[in-house]
């Protein structure tokens, strides 16, 4: 495979310019192969580094990434095998050059550390795509010339979406009937017959990036609708009602990566406001990133003050009662609610996404990524790569707020 690309104008894009190679393909078309020679035979060769590689988890770091049978080591010639610390998370080659692995799930390893070249699995299979993207990307500066390859099975996230209209992001797509020689025979038409002709076939063999899943909950010209326009301003008066959703960590703060925990804020507008802006529910933000079980506390709490909010809804699964303890040893006097997700994951957001179909919540800018998640969720299930974390507690404080349990006539 060359390193050149094509741009998304179709225009050919030079290997000396792109900073981007974003591949997207179908599974089995040997992207982790691909990108794993990259690394071997167009930076280590060259005795360029440091270097990030970067997975969807740390699970996939190890046994796809580095020890897979497509992997860094399973690619390295004899004489030129890295040594591999896992401990360290660190690859060492003789000349000298060092690459350090990273999970997806942990964004802020990535805060800090400086990089010649990154090597990007799954990128759209990323729980917190953007985070751990943006602190990539700002990290990536050493070298007359840093560049990143992201291979993917397309999915609509706005960060590919992105990529596909950066000038310097050359582009390369496939199928994976263009490995078919590598692959067996039989799970090859196995495939072909069962999802040939079909929208998850096309995404998923053929590399086709579709704007919206098949039995999408939230479709993308649905969530497009409902942004408020930019420069509105709410104030907690502008409500009647203002929780705060809360999707607990399942981490217990001791050990070395920190789950995310989900915390977004919503209000009820009051029926004025409601009949002028034509909705009844904002979303106002969302604060979900990784934290302690004491600092998501604190967050949400502080969240609920600033908004002078009425209640905190709470996914009692992670723990039980603990949650609510952990929540009131920072306010004891905080409106704990808890809910016990005894159901699906789509099955509890399903009446919600109808709230959005009817015009009846809206978001402030600036929420895209839980409205990536949003677009995960299809009848089948939620199809992200990790847990949906911002958008359980969106869903959450809109059903409370909605009474979505039990539907209540909204007239416009």
């Amino acid at each position: 495979m060359s390193q050149g690309g094509i741009n998304a104008d179709g225009t050919i894009i030079a290997p000396d310019i792109w900073t981007v190679w974003l591949a997207l393909a179908g599974r089995g078309f040997g992207k982790t192969k691909t990108g794993c020679e990259w690394v071997l035979n167009r930076k280590v060769a060259k005795g360029l580094g440091p270097g990030a590689i970067i997975g969807r988890t740390g699970a996939d770091v190890r046994d796809v990434l580095v020890e897979g049978p497509a992997g860094i080591l399973a690619c390295s010639p004899p004489w030129n095998r890295p040594q591999w610390e896992p401990g360290k998370r660190r690859l060492t080659w003789d000349n000298g050059v060092i690459a350090t692995v990273y999970s997806a799930e942990a964004p802020d390893q990535l805060r800090g550390p400086q990089h010649n070249w990154a090597l990007a699995d799954e990128l759209a299979a990323w729980a917190y795509a953007d985070e751990a993207w943006s602190n990539l990307m700002f990290g990536l500066r050493l070298g007359d010339h840093p560049q990143v390859a992201a291979l993917t099975t397309p999915r609509p996230i706005d960060l590919v979406r992105q990529l596909l209209k950066d000038p310097t992001c050359a582009i390369t797509r496939g199928s994976t009937l263009d490995n078919a020689m590598n692959l067996a025979k039989s799970a090859v038409d196995n495939m072909v017959r069962r999802y040939g002709g079909t929208r998850l076939g096309r995404q998923e063999l053929e590399g086709e990036l579709l704007e919206d899943l098949l039995g999408a909950l939230w479709l993308e010209a649905t969530l497009k609708k409902c942004i408020v326009p930019p420069g509105t301003v709410f104030v907690p008066e502008d409500f009647e009602r203002v929780g705060v959703g809360v999707d607990p960590s399942g981490n217990d703060g001791a050990s070395e990566e920190v789950d995310a925990c989900g915390i977004v804020v919503a209000g009820k507008l009051k029926p004025g406001l409601a009949q002028q802006m034509g909705t009844e529910i904002i979303v106002l933000a969302d604060i979900t990133e990784p934290r302690s079980p004491n600092a998501w506390a604190k967050a949400a709490c502080d969240l609920l003050d600033d908004w002078k909010g009425d209640v905190l809804v709470c996914e009692s699964n992670f723990g039980g009662e603990m949650v609510r303890s952990t929540i009131q040893n920072y306010k004891p006097s905080a409106p704990v609610l808890l809910r016990n997700a005894s159901r699906g994951k789509h099955v509890r957001a399903e009446p919600v996404s109808l709230l959005y179909e009817q015009g009846r919540v809206k978001h402030m800018p600036g929420l895209a990524d839980a409205e990536s998640e949003l677009k995960q969720f299809t009848n089948r299930g939620y199809q992200g790569g990790s847990s949906p974390n911002r958008a359980d507690a969106l869903v959450w404080i809109v059903d409370e707020l909605s009474g979505c349990g039990v539907p209540v006539p909204f007239i416009l």
